[in-house]
């Protein structure tokens, strides 16, 4: 058979030989060919692509509402009618997130509670995010509550406050909730949406320590519920990173803790663990908040409840350490802790136009009461911009409006050297009215420092003068 297979290949190789001139050519001609499609493809690739790119459409600015534990007690019914009715007034307010507690802890968990507190919140003219607190449904085990069986309760408000794909009040806006997903359907008080450049992500994490249980047996309702917010977290900021979202905001009700954050131990199960040492229930979430934050790479804010009042109302700051000790630069907390929250709210206001994009102040339900006056003095909204002298209609929830306070200033997200907090101690510099530049000026906050040390306070807000308005606009540096 060798014999048989040499000749073969002599006879391949002689008639190889005889065509070896035009096999050459074609090969050339293929290849110059194959070259030159290819170059008219790339040449015309940058322009079809950009002839298909629909143009960036500008960012409008957004505004937006924040308030929290107003139904401390029964008469908070009334508080947060009026708070609704008063940021209904403000054109430019898109939604309000409600940040948990429908009920103080000692109220009882009835049905009818839950009902009245529902229609209430139907009631507004800005739609309503609600996200629930520890008071909601974790207390209700409790003596004072009734002695609920929490997990029922939860179960309760879910089917309740969150049955369909849509926010509360009178104008709901579409949401997306978790329970579109098939594997975490009973979650469906996670929520996320997205408006104006900005992915906004609810999740529930009550306090106290998100309900984490210390007693024996499997922590059932604690380990679902973090694996759901984990979950959630992640895809909600993917889903940002794909939609080219400029921010995230992530929204909750307990406090995290964050200057408690534990590095994984890979060998911990080895040692022994004394037992006055309290598990951290917001381990998992703030471990999930690192890995977001590393996602997105964009502006990441967390908003939510302080534990105890601020004397500002609100606390800005970077708290978050990774696993290697290092400052989650692109991470930055607002803990809310209003001294008043039956008649404040948090206002945010988002610009991308600005450095930093985010500002953030107390607003006020102010009920004004006037003298007696002529029968034709004209009324003007509670929200409009007027001298402190005009007349206005009594018992009409409104605004803060000229009156300097405590909650009559913005507060900008970027942390300051300590040294300068005494500097921000005197009185407010009054703009000048011969300029009318200045306030424009002045009212463009300062580029963010995302390398800033963790340590280091937020700059202190400064009050607003009674010439700046009711919008607060006017800060100096």
């Amino acid at each position: 058979m060798s014999w048989r297979r040499t000749l073969r290949m002599r006879r391949v190789k002689a008639d190889f030989a005889i065509d070896r001139p035009g096999a050459r050519r074609m090969v050339r001609t293929r290849v110059v060919v194959t070259c030159l499609s290819a170059l008219f493809l790339l040449a015309g690739r940058p322009q079809r692509a950009q002839a298909e790119a629909p143009p960036l459409a500008p960012l409008t600015p957004l505004t937006f509402a924040i308030a929290s534990n107003v139904l401390d007690k029964p008469a908070g019914e009334t508080a947060l009618q009026h708070l609704l009715d008063a940021i209904g007034q403000e054109r430019n307010t898109s939604f309000i997130v409600y940040d948990g507690d429908l009920k103080g802890e000692t109220e009882p968990c009835r049905d009818s509670l839950y009902d009245t507190r529902q229609q209430i919140f139907d009631s507004s003219r800005k739609p309503v995010v609600l996200l629930p607190g520890g008071n909601d449904w974790a207390s209700c085990g409790l003596a004072q509550a009734g002695s609920y069986d929490p997990v029922e309760r939860l179960d309760f408000i879910r089917q309740l406050f969150f049955g369909d794909s849509s926010s509360l009040g009178q104008t709901p806006m579409n949401v997306i909730r978790e329970s579109d997903v098939a594997r975490f359907r009973p979650f469906r008080e996670n929520v996320r949406w997205q408006s104006n450049g900005v992915a906004f992500i609810g999740l529930n994490a009550p306090a106290p320590n998100n309900h984490y249980l210390s007693a024996g047996g499997r922590n059932g309702e604690f380990e679902d519920r973090s694996v759901a917010n984990a979950f959630w977290l992640e895809h909600a900021v993917e889903t940002a990173r794909r939609s080219d979202m400029r921010a995230v905001v992530v929204i909750l009700q307990g406090d995290p803790d964050f200057a408690r954050y534990e590095r994984r131990d890979r060998f911990a199960w080895l040692r022994f663990s004394r037992g006055d040492t309290s598990r951290d229930g917001f381990l998992e979430l703030k471990r999930s908040l690192v890995k977001a934050a590393e996602l997105f790479r964009g502006p990441v804010i967390v908003i939510h409840e302080s534990d105890t009042p601020i004397p500002r109302g609100f606390r800005i700051d970077q708290p978050l350490h990774n696993d290697k000790g290092a400052v989650v630069a692109n991470l930055t907390r607002i803990a809310i802790g209003l001294k008043k929250p039956q008649s404040e709210w948090l206002e945010v206001e988002s610009d991308f136009a600005w450095r930093p994009p985010f500002r953030v102040r107390v607003r006020d339900v102010v009920v004004r009461t006037v003298a007696p006056g002529p029968a034709s003095a004209p009324t003007l909204p509670a929200s409009s911009s007027i001298p402190s002298s005009f007349p206005m209609p009594s018992s009409i929830p409104g605004v803060e409006n000229d009156t300097p306070g405590p909650s009559s200033f913005f507060q900008q997200m970027q942390p300051v050297q300590p040294t300068q907090q005494t500097q921000h101690s005197a009185p407010p510099v009054q703009p000048d009215t011969s300029t009318p530049t200045s306030n424009a000026a002045s009212s463009v906050p300062p580029i963010l420092n995302l390398n800033s040390p963790a340590n280091l306070p937020p700059i202190l807000p400064i009050p607003s003068s009674p010439a700046s308005g009711a919008s607060g606009m006017d800060t100096h540096q």
